[in-house]
């Protein structure tokens, strides 16, 4: 065994190691099915706001941003200020409001707002597809990465990051979760940009280089790591828009406005996430200009992994990439326990409200069908996988949430007609771009098309449903705008809210 596979093979054990000893090794023991969900809304905003950048700065984040910089410039410099544009929106328009509701899942939301059994199976689905999207791109990345860095076979990959993710989600739910990824955050932040800076600093007195190479890499794997994006500006444009508006639908985000003790813990827990974000996205822009000046032929995420070996030849250049490996499973693992556990309180909800039970065995189904679907599919999709969770996301839930949330005069019918449009319409334009089907710039851009035709449709069909207004509307809305020492406590409304034990 190399030096090179050996420290990967180090790192890796090591990030796995420490977040199962962090969330499962004796987790808290809650009373209920929703305090068990949402750690008790014990949570401190900066604990919160490191665990929301934890899972945000997925594999996509942490490997594919700086490859694009790398490979396309300067525009992609544009791409994390969409992700923490969306974090504004998020604190302007919808944290308060929706912690006010009592709702703990967009699920819960769209069924207390609009009234509608059949809306909240529809939002269920919805956020199991965006759900699994992320799942399946964090697997292959997982596998990718290890088969580079390791030569073992990518499933071992797929495997240890689902392993580890059910294991911390089903000991301690939300507090196993939250505790793991804010460790994760700072440790991928340490390691990512001490790497970033010691890489740095050997460019002022450069070394001689080997050939571009990493032990363990197995070359039919070199080209599954491409980076995906249009650095034109109507292509920025795009994934700006997609980011900023389906950031506040992505259940794994939403999901951390009830962990704070109330809504002021929870506003300041985006305040902290967006600092967070602030500081982790300096580093992939180093990264991208080291990659663009040494490793020119390499594509995509290969850039952030082919560095120390070709900078450092040697055992410091083999133990600076045992550490990268470290971070990237930190991302790997961060953003899969997130998701895993949003999504399988959201279906457990939807399906049944039997308790813990039913949270535990919705979400290893969940688990077990991402990794079907990884089996199923290529890795070279990942990206495009991320960033299609992010259209559809800001294609149904972004509307319904600021629409929900800011006019009274939505209907459920209004709701399900823009959540058919819009994410029937981002689904097939993704079709469309595998198959080689294209519709002129619809196909190009998808967001600028589909988020406005959404939020049309649902205004549209509600205006012309008004007699679908569910009763009580001006209670909800006043519920959801009067600040809460006015409302009065906050009544739990989610299917979530039951007596049973976790123990």
């Amino acid at each position: 065994m190399s030096s090179a596979v050996a420290a990967s093979a180090a790192g890796i054990t090591f990030v796995v190691i420490i977040s199962v000893i962090v969330g499962a090794v004796r987790p808290r023991r809650y009373a209920t099915v929703s305090e068990f969900y949402v750690a008790a809304r014990t949570v401190r905003p900066w604990w919160n706001g490191a665990a929301i950048s934890a899972e945000f700065t997925s594999s996509v984040a942490c490997l594919g941003l700086a490859g694009m910089i790398a490979t396309q410039g300067a525009p992609a410099l544009w791409y994390p200020v969409g992700a923490t544009a969306g974090y504004v929106v998020i604190l302007a328009l919808v944290v308060a409001p929706l912690r006010r509701s009592g709702t703990y899942t967009l699920p819960d939301f769209a069924q207390w707002r609009l009234g509608s059994a059949a809306l909240r199976r529809v939002a269920t689905c919805y956020v199991l597809a965006i759900g699994l999207l992320y799942l399946v791109a964090q697997l292959h990345s997982a596998g990718v990465v290890l088969h580079l860095l390791t030569g073992s076979p990518p499933w071992t990959g797929w495997l240890s990051v689902t392993l580890v993710s059910v294991v911390v989600t089903l000991a301690g739910g939300m507090g196993s979760v939250t505790s793991v990824q804010a460790v994760q955050y700072w440790l991928k932040l340490i390691v990512f940009a001490g790497v970033a800076l010691v890489l740095w600093c050997v460019w002022r007195c450069p070394a001689e280089t080997g050939p571009l190479e990493v032990a363990g890499f197995a070359a039919p794997y070199a080209d599954v790591l491409k980076s995906s994006g249009d650095p034109s500006p109507a292509g920025v444009l795009t994934v700006l828009l997609a980011c900023a508006l389906g950031t506040m639908g992505l259940p794994h985000i939403i999901a951390r406005v009830y962990t704070n003790r109330d809504g002021r813990g929870a506003r300041r827990s985006i305040v902290a996430t967006q600092v967070l974000l602030g500081l982790f996205f300096l580093v992939p822009p180093l990264y991208g200009i080291l990659g663009h000046v040494h490793v020119p032929e390499a594509q995509g995420e290969e850039v952030v992994l082919l560095l120390p070996g070709m900078m450092l030849p040697g055992l410091a250049g083999d133990v600076l990439t045992g550490m990268l490996a470290a971070g990237a499973f930190a991302a790997f693992l961060a953003t899969s326990c997130g998701v895993l556990a949003a999504v399988g309180g959201a279906v457990s909800a939807c399906v049944t409200r039997a308790g813990v039970s039913a949270f535990r065995l919705a979400t290893a189904a969940v688990a077990l069908t991402t990794l079907t679907l990884t089996s199923l599919t290529t890795p070279g999709g990942s990206v495009l996988g991320v960033l299609l969770g992010f259209g559809l996301s800001a294609a149904t839930f972004c509307p319904l949430l600021l629409l929900g949330i800011w006019w009274r005069r939505l209907t459920a019918a209004g709701a399900g007609a823009g959540f058919a449009v819009g994410g029937g319409l981002t689904v097939a334009l993704a079709v469309g771009d595998v198959v080689g089907v294209k519709l002129w710039l619809v196909s190009e851009y998808h967001a600028t098309f589909t988020v406005p035709l959404a939020f049309v449709v649902m205004v549209v069909i509600s205006l012309v449903t008004p007699g679908r207004v569910p009763m009580g509307v001006d209670r909800m809305m006043a519920r959801m705008h009067l600040p809460e020492e006015v409302a009065g406590s906050l009544d739990d409304r989610s299917s979530l809210g039951d007596g049973h034990s976790s123990h």
